[in-house]
């Protein structure tokens, strides 16, 4: 089948404005020096050997545990660190956003085009974002074309909405009252948009500490150099650490200078002498893989991936086997009291994986309520949505083995919802199938066709594993 995942990756050739080392990579190598950034002898930085752009290879046999590179947290790209963190600082209350992306995205457009940035040589690596593939920047009729029925063309509308609406009301504002530092003919709604997209693909969230994870909200993103150059599978080798690595033959950190100051990729299992190192951008299915990041793995790699059944979906199913008009009476307001109990919502959506249904407790009761007779509905509403607590243990996993017991009509129900889901999308897993065995039509496809691909077919396989799990 299909090579290794392809992730849009650094283009070698000019700096990020056109100018500069004829190889970015060594220029960026000796910045990392600079910088403090320590790599060890028993990696590289490639093209060589790595399935997309640039990557990290292992250049000897690696043990799980060791330490691959340090970056110190002064050689990070962020709000914080950037030469208009002042300006920044000033202005948090007026930069305050859904996406809370903003001031690192601000601090973006700058430190990307001025000239004397001392990011400028990890910025060459990209040498002018036109790699970056997201579906955002795809025609609209191609988007609606490979992705119908995924779920992306409706997270893109969204992210368009939101980004146009942070540029014209938050940051071009900010821009306005800062002339001496933006130009909004320089700093355009296009380089924006391209930023959102390389934020997406290659900033990294520090996890919040655990006492802090119910008074605040998510730390905001920020570039970390070396950290972004490792591709993504599912079965990763590596993995990003935040707090201190210590040695523990000594009281001494293994690179000592960083102390807790410093962020470490540290292997997560052994590595053989030429094999790709890869991070994990966490357990995303393919559809976010390819709407945050611009590739998907083939089938079968992606061991977290995941289908959709929209909640309403299950309701359309429910009231299409209604018979009379008090049974459809009945499932709209058993839909209503699902609302009530946050069970659903209009925009919701019901997750499976390969093993289990992700959202089991929503899907569960749903099933269970939307196949109710009046009385029983009667009674259930009398309890408030509260059951014998044996009966909702019984029932609080969903695996696959347990949704091949479910009762008849919560089978039926699932199934013609499935069948509903499958109707969303212009081909059959058939078809999807024939294309995938067959090597040469295969790659006739342009890229974009070939990661729609693995995200459809992905995604068909679990609905399709669904429906034989219940027929």
């Amino acid at each position: 089948m299909a090579s290794a995942p392809k992730r849009p990756k650094a283009a070698a050739g000019s700096s990020a404005r056109g100018k500069g080392s004829a190889d970015p990579l060594s220029g960026f190598l000796a910045w990392c020096g600079r910088a403090g950034v320590e790599l060890s002898p028993k990696v590289r930085l490639s093209r060589e050997g790595a399935v997309a752009g640039y990557g990290m290879v292992a250049a000897e046999e690696l043990e799980a545990g060791e330490v691959l590179f340090t970056v110190p947290r002064t050689a990070l790209l962020s709000q914080h660190t950037s030469s208009i963190r002042a300006l920044l600082q000033e202005a948090q209350e007026s930069l305050q956003s859904q996406s809370g992306w903003v001031p690192l995205l601000l601090a973006l457009l700058h430190e990307y085009t001025a000239s004397n940035s001392r990011w400028r040589p990890y910025f060459s690596l990209w040498q002018d974002f036109r790699s970056l593939d997201h579906p955002m920047f795809w025609p609209e009729e191609e988007r609606t074309r490979l992705l119908q029925g995924t779920g992306i063309p409706e997270a893109v509308d969204k992210d368009l909405a939101n980004i146009h609406l942070e540029y014209s009301s938050i940051v071009l504002p900010f821009m306005e009252s800062h002339a001496d530092v933006f130009d909004p003919k320089l700093h355009t709604l296009e380089l924006y948009k391209q930023l959102v997209a390389f934020v997406m693909a290659y900033s990294f969230q520090e996890p919040l500490e655990e006492e802090d994870e119910d008074e605040k909200g998510p730390n905001p993103p920020m570039m970390v150099p070396v950290a972004d150059i490792l591709n993504h599978v599912a079965n990763h080798n590596a993995n990003l650490e935040y707090s201190p690595w210590w040695d523990h033959r000594s009281s001494e950190s293994l690179f000592s200078p960083c102390s807790q100051q410093c962020l470490r990729m540290v292997t997560t299992q052994p590595v053989s002498k030429g094999q790709e190192i890869f991070n994990t951008y966490g357990q995303m299915a393919n559809w976010q893989l390819l709407h945050m990041y611009g590739f998907a793995e083939p089938y079968p790699g992606n061991t977290n991936d995941t289908a959709d059944i929209q909640m309403v979906t299950v309701r359309e199913a429910a009231l299409r086997r209604a018979r009379s008009e008090a049974e459809q009476q009945l499932v709209s307001e058993q839909w209503d009291f699902l609302c009530q109990l946050e069970m659903v919502g209009e925009e919701g959506a019901f997750v499976l994986g390969w093993d289990e249904v992700l959202t089991e407790e929503e899907l569960s009761v749903t099933l269970k309520v939307l196949c109710m007779s009046e009385e029983e509905f009667k009674e259930y509403k009398e309890q408030d949505g509260w059951e014998d607590d044996s009966e909702e243990e019984e029932n609080s996993t969903l695996s696959n083995e347990a949704l091949s017991r479910l009762k008849s009509p919560c089978k039926k129900l699932l199934y013609d919802s499935v069948l509903l889901t499958l109707e969303s999308y212009r081909s059959d897993l058939k078809a999807e199938q024939d294309l995938l065995n067959d090597k040469e039509a295969y790659e006739k496809l342009s890229q974009r066709e070939q990661q729609a691909l693995h995200v459809r077919y992905g995604q068909k396989r679990i609905l399709h594993q669904l429906l034989e799990l219940v027929h």
